[in-house]
């Protein structure tokens, strides 16, 4: 009885939600066959076959059908389900319902119905413990610009407590933001003070989003070696322990040729460098608290300050 009423409800739900996308006929006829399919008729697209799956550039998922703003950038992470991810969604722009099945919690467009896909929550993937599983085929996406209309991109910095590196590089002129966080661990989502047990093998990192029209990754990473000790093997300063290496994370041969250039200079000039060049991993934002850390104290880092090394 209980799941005939549960049909019941999501049949009744499916008849309101086509009202609701009457408005919007006109869009829906431009859809591809396989765009209606999950869009209109609540398919699925293949795992690890959407567009967006693996996805890092700073931006805003919106609707395929209105064009509403749906998911921001900073909240979609890998869940390796083979489907977009996102662990929270801009307040009052995705609907849940329930799902023909009676079992699964279906997420659509408020504004115009769209089908999206699921909502699942209790998995642990992040702290919010909630994954929005969309259809990449459900969205479309607009990536973050700068002031002159390039596209944004993003580096990744460790240099000891975090802290001290956000200070520097984020006064920079040319920087959009900088996250404090992890990168490098064997955890999904750890918490700080995981981090600093030094059992998670992460690394305390700096998410850099910049304009490369205003300046250059070389720029970038000639001062995170002028405003920490790149020799330091154990750590920096008197923060001491796996979790504060001297360490690049790289996103493509280019970005490693230029930090193998630059340590090549400081090599020659007699220091001997001990940072890592790592390959790009997943980026885990650390607690707020520990975000604009210096400013929101009002003093400067005990353990940081910029010192010329190249000119």
């Amino acid at each position: 009885m209980k799941k005939i009423g549960l049909m019941w409800i999501a049949l009744f739900l499916t008849l309101l939600i086509g009202d609701q996308m009457k408005p919007w006929t006109e869009r829906i006829k431009k859809l591809s066959p396989e765009e209606k399919h999950v869009i209109v008729d609540k398919g699925t697209e293949r795992p690890f076959s959407g567009e967006y799956v693996n996805t890092t550039q700073e931006g805003m998922y919106q609707c395929k059908v209105c064009g509403q703003p749906l998911f921001v950038s900073k909240d979609k992470f890998n869940s390796h389900c083979g489907w977009p991810s996102f662990d929270d969604a801009i307040p009052g722009a995705v609907k849940e319902q329930m799902d023909a099945d009676g079992k699964r919690m279906e997420i659509v467009c408020s504004k115009c119905g769209a089908h999206l896909g699921h909502v699942f929550r209790g998995e642990r993937f992040t702290p919010k413990n909630t994954r929005h599983c969309v259809n990449s085929i459900s969205l479309q996406f607009e990536e973050k610009k700068g002031d002159s209309g390039t596209m944004l991109k993003k580096a990744y910095f460790a240099g000891g407590c975090f802290w001290g590196v956000e200070y520097y590089l984020e006064k920079l002129d040319g920087v959009k933001e900088v996250i404090s966080g992890f990168m490098g661990g064997s955890i999904k989502s750890p918490t700080y003070e995981q981090v600093v047990s030094g059992k998670t093998g992460h690394l305390e990192v700096v998410e850099v989003t910049y304009d490369p029209s205003a300046i250059s990754y070389e720029a970038l990473a000639k001062v995170f070696f002028e405003i920490h000790d790149p020799t330091q093997i154990n750590g920096q300063g008197p923060d001491i322990g796996e979790q504060y290496l001297s360490a690049v994370f790289v996103g493509d041969q280019n970005e490693r040729s230029i930090v193998e250039n630059l340590i090549g200079l400081l090599e020659k000039k007699g220091f001997k460098v001990a940072t890592k060049i790592l390959k790009k991993d997943n980026f885990y934002e650390a607690e707020a608290y520990h975000q604009d850390y210096y400013q929101k104290k009002n003093k400067i880092p005990y353990c940081h300050r910029q010192i010329k090394r190249f000119d």
